[in-house]
C-alpha cells in the first residue's frame, strides 16, 4: 500500500466539506437545469457538477498522483499503486432539486486495492459532518461516535434507500419482517447519510441493495469505526450492504438473509 499523509489528507477533506456544504445550501435557481442521466428518476444539477469540479481540483493540486473516482465525471487514473478519491457532491439529488433538506457530501480516500482509508460525510442541513481514518474511530463534528448498544430491532429505526426509484430484490420481504418487529424503517434519499446514521447511533440498523463506493464507501468506513458491523465488510460494485449495531446484528443478519436481500 502507498504511503499516504492521512492527516493532511484528513484536512484536505474536511476543508472540502465546508465548501461543498456552503455551495449546497445557497438558495437555489429554481430555473437552473435540472437534466435526466439515466432516467426521470436519475438526475443531475449544476450545483452536483459546480461541486464535484471543485473537489477535482483541490484534490488534484494538493494529491497530484492520487486517482478520483466521481459521481459526475468518472475516473481520472492516477499513478500506479496511488489510492484514489470517490467524491458524491450531492447524495440525494432529487431531495436538493425538489428543495427537501435530506442531502449530502460524501468524499472517501480508499488504497489502490479499494480498502477505505479515509471517510467524510456532510450533512448541510444540519451542520453536521462525520469524519472516520481507519483504525481511529468515527467522530461527529469532532466528538467521537459509536454505534448504538441497541440488542434488537423492536422499537427502533432501520433505514434503507430505493435502488433509484425501484425496489431491489428482497427489499419487500425484509420490510415485512420489520414491521412484524414493531422496526420502523424510513428511506431518507441519501445512501450516505442513512449509512452515517447507524455510525451516530440514530438508527440500529441500515441497508441498501446496491452498494455503489461514490456514495457508499465513506460512509461505510465511518460506520464501521463507531463499531457497526458490515455484512460483507468490504463489498463490491453493486453487491447488497448491511449495516448494524453489533448488540442487534445476530437477529438483524438473520433476516437480511431469510428475506434473500442478501443475495442481491
Amino acid at each position: 500500500m502507498a504511503d499516504v499523509d492521512l492527516d493532511r489528507a484528513l484536512e484536505v477533506a474536511t476543508e472540502l466539506a465546508a465548501r461543498a456544504s456552503e455551495t449546497i445550501r445557497r438558495p437555489r435557481d429554481p430555473g437552473a437545469e435540472v437534466r435526466e442521466k439515466d432516467g426521470p428518476a436519475d438526475i443531475v444539477t449544476a450545483t452536483d457538477e459546480a461541486v464535484e469540479t471543485h473537489t477535482r481540483e483541490v484534490l488534484g493540486r494538493a494529491f497530484p498522483d492520487h486517482g478520483i473516482v466521481g459521481e459526475e465525471y468518472g475516473t481520472t487514473e492516477g499513478s500506479a499503486g496511488a489510492p484514489h478519491w470517490v467524491i458524491d457532491p450531492v447524495d440525494g439529488t432529487t431531495n436538493y432539486a425538489h428543495g427537501l433538506g435530506w442531502c449530502s457530501f460524501s468524499l472517501g480516500l480508499a488504497a489502490a486495492d479499494g480498502t477505505p482509508l479515509l471517510g467524510v460525510v456532510a450533512d448541510p442541513w444540519r451542520g453536521e459532518t462525520f469524519t472516520a481514518v481507519r483504525g481511529r474511530g468515527a467522530y461527529l463534528n469532532g466528538t467521537r461516535v459509536h454505534a448504538a448498544a441497541h440488542t434488537t430491532l423492536t422499537g427502533h429505526v432501520f433505514l434503507t434507500e430505493w435502488a433509484a426509484h425501484a425496489h431491489w430484490p428482497g427489499m419487500d420481504a425484509l420490510l415485512a419482517e420489520l414491521a412484524d418487529r414493531h422496526c420502523t424503517v424510513r428511506v431518507m434519499g441519501s445512501t450516505a447519510l442513512s449509512l452515517a446514521q447507524v455510525a451516530a447511533g440514530r438508527a440500529t440498523a441500515a441497508a441498501i441493495g446496491s452498494f455503489h463506493a461514490v456514495d457508499g464507501l465513506p460512509a461505510l468506513l465511518i460506520a464501521q469505526e463507531a463499531g457497526a458491523m458490515a455484512l460483507p465488510e468490504l463489498p463490491s460494485h453493486n453487491q447488497p450492504l448491511l449495516l448494524v449495531a453489533p448488540g442487534a446484528a445476530e437477529e438483524t443478519t438473520d433476516l437480511w438473509r431469510r428475506s434473500g436481500a442478501a443475495a442481491g
